[in-house]
């Protein structure tokens, strides 16, 4: 098992600009995978097989293909033999869609991503109405949904995006950088702590949706 400090990804987030590595995520497996490595820390192919339903040989091989694209890692000094334990490199990942426009083939990539990203906030508000009271009142008064309609240009609309993401990414990351194991360890639950999940969506729109 790999000591608190090896379980936490060791650098804040990769800027995608290859699309041979955007492909690579594109994976719905490979996704849930890396998410898992920077939600829990390291894990094997077993046990992560084990978690998601999937044989460790299917787990195994895409893991590799992660890596080969910087995204994660075996542990250094941990694992031998056919045990090998796996982290993520980063707490996130972050492209800029200008950089693939140009690209049809990069593009396909960039909108399915943009589906992928869409499904899983359908699951996480489906599961957020289902557990919502499980927690007991306090966290239930603790949760926030807001949507906000403003006109803005393009360039505001961006500075807007890059000031909101800023903000949660210093919450993430002064949490990560404590000094005790428990805080340095991603998704580790202290005595009053739960898993808080945030979304920043900044949605140009032709219309509003009614």
């Amino acid at each position: 098992m790999p000591s608190p400090a090896a379980r936490r990804p060791p650098q804040s987030s990769i800027d995608v600009r290859d699309p041979r590595a955007l492909r690579a995520l594109a994976h719905p497996l490979r996704g849930r995978l890396l998410g898992l490595l920077r939600l829990d820390g390291p894990s094997t192919a077993t046990l992560l097989g084990q978690r998601l339903g999937e044989s460790s040989g299917a787990t195994s091989y895409h893991l590799r293909q992660l890596a080969g694209y910087g995204f994660v890692e075996d542990v250094p000094g941990q694992g031998s033999g056919r045990e090998r334990w796996w982290r993520a490199l980063h707490r996130s990942t972050h492209w800029e869609t200008a950089d693939f426009l140009d690209d049809p083939a990069a593009r396909e990539v960039v909108d399915e991503l943009l589906y992928r990203q869409v499904e899983q906030r359908r699951r996480t508000l489906g599961a957020y109405v289902e557990q919502h009271r499980d927690l007991g009142e306090e966290w239930e008064a603790a949760a926030s949904l807001n949507d906000y309609a403003l006109r803005l240009p393009a360039a505001s609309a961006r500075a807007l995006a890059t000031e909101l993401n800023a903000v949660l990414a210093r919450w993430r990351d002064e949490g990560a950088d404590a000094d005790t194991a428990e805080a340095a360890t991603p998704g580790a639950a202290t005595p009053d702590s739960e898993l808080v999940l945030v979304h920043i969506d900044v949605l140009p729109m032709t219309e509003y949706p009614l």
